[in-house]
């Protein structure tokens, strides 16, 4: 059974105070139902990617909200909650769905509104890690993902300077992405020195060395291809969906902080299922919360080797012509982070570079794209490789 991708969209990303988180909501969804592509009547499953509402609008039951809004009666519904992966687990929801035969196409929705409480965003994250031995004790993702940053200093010699340059490359995809949170930023243009100089919150990262927090909303409608009612004209596919999680839980429990070690088994499977290798992907969006991320992906998911990912960012070898275009959108660096919204608009984004479409950067006649989605301090992956079929 092949299950397509047979609409996408995302918002702009960034500070919307212009919208409320149902207006939100529809700006995602609405272009998908008002095609003649997509009929909204014959929707059968409904997915809602959102991590806190509950904190962030003071509101829960948002797949149920979602149907009201969007004058929906499907016969599935579900949300998926699994911090910063959410919108990856979302998806792999719907494929599963309509893989067993459940139903046969779901229109997946990322969303989260954070700007609005500032104060309960923060809250939010801080809820992710272990609240009882690490959060409770000034655990946060920052000094989580400096443990990983120093560790890979020391072990193999990454800088600072490659780490910014992860920040740079970032920023310059978002600067041409209408849709990114700092498109036309007035900090802009991002330069490696204004990454080393700006305030430095838990050595080795800076301000600049994290994503932002962001309001956005994204949607995908997944079908069996054989039920679409129509199908675009150029055709992308699901050919690999993974999901690989740690015994660990906090740090202190994580064995080697030099390398995402779920990550690795995902992506060994995801390329496994789709019968490729790493060599075969030409355009990723991954999971940059903070530079140092990326740059462990780079390793995790095969596009260079244990300890050379500094050096494959030094070499420019992530940037649009090099081995693989790492994060054109922007990324959660650059073109924002609202929580639930992430891993459903990476699909989003991917399937766009493959219709060769983009919203911003677009690699020259990629046939395989990957999306890669975190939670925790990596001991949560997911991975979907997605393939352009014709």
């Amino acid at each position: 059974m092949d299950i397509s991708i047979i609409d996408q969209n995302v918002t702009k990303f960034g500070v919307r105070k212009d919208v409320t988180y149902r207006e939100l909501m529809e700006e995602a969804v609405f272009p998908i139902l008002s095609n003649d592509i997509v009929n909204p009547s014959e929707i059968e499953g409904v997915i809602v990617s959102a991590g806190q509402p509950e904190l962030l609008v003071n509101q829960a039951h948002v797949a149920n909200l979602a149907t009201e809004v969007l004058g929906l009666s499907p016969k599935y519904v579900n949300r998926a909650e699994m911090a910063c992966s959410s919108g990856g687990v979302a998806i792999r929801q719907a494929y599963g769905a309509i893989k067993s035969g459940l139903v046969d196409n779901v229109l997946v929705i990322g969303i989260e509104k954070m700007t609005e409480n500032i104060k309960n965003a923060v809250r939010g994250l801080c809820l992710v890690p272990d609240t009882v031995f690490e959060s409770s004790q000034g655990m946060t993702a920052y000094s989580g993902f400096t443990l990983f940053a120093q560790a890979h200093m020391k072990k193999f010699g990454t800088t600072r300077e490659q780490m910014a340059e992860i920040s740079v490359k970032n920023h310059s995809f978002a600067e041409k992405n209408p849709k990114a949170h700092f498109y036309k930023h007035r900090m802009l243009p991002v330069t490696k020195e204004k990454v080393m100089e700006s305030p430095m919150l838990s050595y080795p990262l800076s301000r600049l060395d994290a994503s932002p927090i962001s309001d956005g909303a994204s949607a995908v409608y997944l079908s069996r291809k054989d039920k679409a009612k129509k199908l675009p004209e150029v055709q992308v596919e699901i050919t690999g969906t993974t999901q690989r999680v740690s015994a660990a839980f906090g740090t202190a429990s994580i064995k080697d902080m030099t390398k995402f070690e779920p990550l690795i088994r995902a992506s060994k499977e995801a390329y496994a299922m789709s019968e490729i290798n790493s060599a075969k992907i030409d355009v990723a969006e991954t999971h940059d919360c903070f530079t140092i991320a990326e740059i462990l992906e780079y390793e995790a998911l095969g596009f260079c080797n244990e300890g050379e990912g500094g050096k494959f960012i030094e070499d420019q070898l992530s940037y649009p012509g090099g081995d693989v275009c790492v994060n054109p959108s922007g990324g959660l660096k650059a073109k924002g982070h609202p929580i639930g919204a992430t891993g459903v608009a990476q699909i989003a984004s991917i399937t766009e570079q493959l219709k060769g479409i983009a919203s911003g950067i677009q690699e020259a006649n990629p046939e395989y794209g990957l999306t890669q989605n975190l939670s925790g301090f990596g001991t949560n992956q997911v991975v979907h490789i997605l393939k352009r079929m014709n």
